[in-house]
């Protein structure tokens, strides 16, 4: 199976979900634990809750492995990504439960580790930097945004429940502060939904690595509280009355992307 999975758009805007994918492969799924076996840390269903990314002309790109074989959203080299806090790794080891991942003396080693950098992460990142720079080469700026999901309440990483939406740009970091301004604004206008800007989520490896706002790209990432869009104890089931109430609100989060770029860079498309 490829590692990625790549949907052309016209759009200046390229939809990155690099957690979404469930696949494991059987030569892992035998060392893994039962736990493990069942991808719990997946952004399931991320892929169908943005069902209307085509209808806005977006490009997306989307993994179909398991964060579980390797983690899109970390350093290759596996440097520590939220430091002074608790971490999963580039090739993790616990679920966000923090129960093992891998049955005793089945983790893998740092050449194991190496082999899945080469097989899995490098080519999904170099579809994310030529997809990046073909929209850049056309318009003349290039948008990001990285789509997550999380349980709403994981005590390994923060503190009671998450807000349900929750908008990065690495402290302003990886997009111009007008367009975060303007984000934080939609979200907020999103009726029984609670929102905030560079919170406990600021945006993870893809965004800080890609946001380059001197050089005409914004990367934003939302980690979007799981919720608000389908059953979040096993099996994970997608509910689609949950969706119906959500997307809107996700929708105009894109539209205000692509709406920033025609009014203030004047791209069309």
């Amino acid at each position: 199976m490829e590692p990625f999975r790549f949907e052309p758009g016209p759009a200046p805007l390229l939809i990155s979900m690099p957690h979404v994918g469930t696949h494991l492969p059987d030569v892992l799924a035998r060392r893994m634990t039962d736990v493990a076996r069942t991808v719990p840390d997946t952004d399931w269903h991320v892929d169908r809750l943005y069902d209307f990314a085509a209808a806005l002309g977006a490009n997306r790109l989307i993994a179909t492995h398991s964060r579980y074989v390797i983690d899109l959203n970390r350093p290759p080299d596996g440097t520590v990504l939220y430091p002074g806090a608790s971490n999963t790794e580039l090739c993790p080891t616990t679920s966000f439960d923090d129960e093992p991942l891998w049955q005793p003396d089945q983790a893998p080693g740092a050449e194991e580790i190496r082999q899945r950098v080469e097989s899995f992460w490098r080519p999904y990142h170099k579809q994310l930097a030529d997809a990046l720079a073909a929209i850049k080469s056309r318009f003349g700026m290039a948008l990001l945004f990285d789509a997550h999901s999380i349980r709403s309440e994981v005590p390994r990483f923060f503190a009671g429940r998450l807000p349900d939406i929750n908008l990065g740009t690495a402290d302003g970091k990886s997009a111009p502060s007008e367009l975060a301004a303007r984000l934080i604004e939609a979200a907020g206008e999103a009726d029984g939904y609670s929102s905030v800007l560079n919170g406990r989520f600021k945006g993870g490896y893809i965004t800080r690595l890609y946001g380059k706002p001197a050089e005409g790209i914004a990367a934003v990432q939302l980690e979007l509280s799981q919720i608000t869009y389908m059953d979040e104890a096993p099996p994970f089931g997608f509910r689609e009355d949950r969706a119906k109430a959500v997307r809107p609100h996700l929708r105009r989060i894109l539209e205000t992307m692509l709406e920033w770029a025609k009014e203030t860079k004047g791209v069309s498309w």
